[in-house]
């Protein structure tokens, strides 16, 4: 389906039309407004004197570079719910890198705010799944903290058949002072092996590819239309 700028030009304001496209779900039709609004003073900017071409220059760099800095003072989970994971994960290759032409630099704050909040609720399930590659992958890089991880879970593991062997739940003090015990000497095995370091790192990074791929991510339908024969 293909949109001018406002069909409606003539009875209702872009504002408005703006808000309807919001409403109705073509967020995608949204987005390739806001790059349309924003091509023309690209091409003026081109036709100056050579002064006014670095005035404009300097002027498109500050800009961009103020768009990148606004992407980390959103907030990518607002409208994110667990139905979001629920779903199934989109296709890797067709959806979620797909080609050069999905993606472009955001126009400004505001599209780069609607391509993050819609983007991030379309791909969860693949970033999710980034997150635990990257946590792996530096697990894998710091030994010690592989270490952690792995003697943390076999405590659990400990502590489950300690409490199904001697029957700890017809005891509930005692299970509940186990339990305490046990996380504090959890806590104590993760600190002292930096696996926090390890999850900092995981959580700085995927955080990161999330917030830039959704930002330069072009919004495509989410239901692409069923051919009737």
């Amino acid at each position: 389906m293909v949109f001018s700028s406002n069909p409606l030009s003539l009875s209702v304001p872009d504002p408005t039309f703006d808000t309807w496209l919001r409403d109705s779900g073509y967020l995608e039709i949204l987005d390739q407004h806001s790059s349309a609004a924003a091509a023309p003073s690209t091409t003026t900017t081109s036709t100056t004197t050579t002064t006014t071409t670095a005035t404009g220059l300097f002027i498109s760099f500050f800009s961009h570079a103020l768009t990148l800095l606004s992407l980390f003072t959103l907030n990518p989970f607002s409208k994110l719910t667990t139905d979001d994971f629920s779903g199934p994960t989109p296709s890797w290759t067709r959806s979620f890198f797909a080609d050069h032409r999905s993606y472009s630099f955001p126009s400004g704050f505001g599209q780069a705010r609607l391509r993050v909040n819609e983007n991030v609720k379309r791909y969860a399930r693949n970033y999710a799944f980034l997150f635990v590659l990257f946590f792996v992958c530096t697990l894998y890089q710091m030994p010690l903290a592989l270490i952690g991880m792995i003697s943390s879970l076999a405590l659990w593991d400990i502590f489950k058949f300690c409490s199904d062997r001697w029957g700890w739940d017809r005891y509930p003090v005692i299970r509940q002072v186990m339990v305490r015990a046990a996380q504090c000497v959890a806590a104590v095995i993760l600190i002292c092996l930096n696996v926090q370091m390890a999850l900092f790192c995981a959580l700085g990074v995927s955080y990161t590819v999330m917030i830039m791929h959704a930002a330069f991510r072009k919004l495509t339908p989410a239901r692409q239309p069923t051919r009737s024969r």
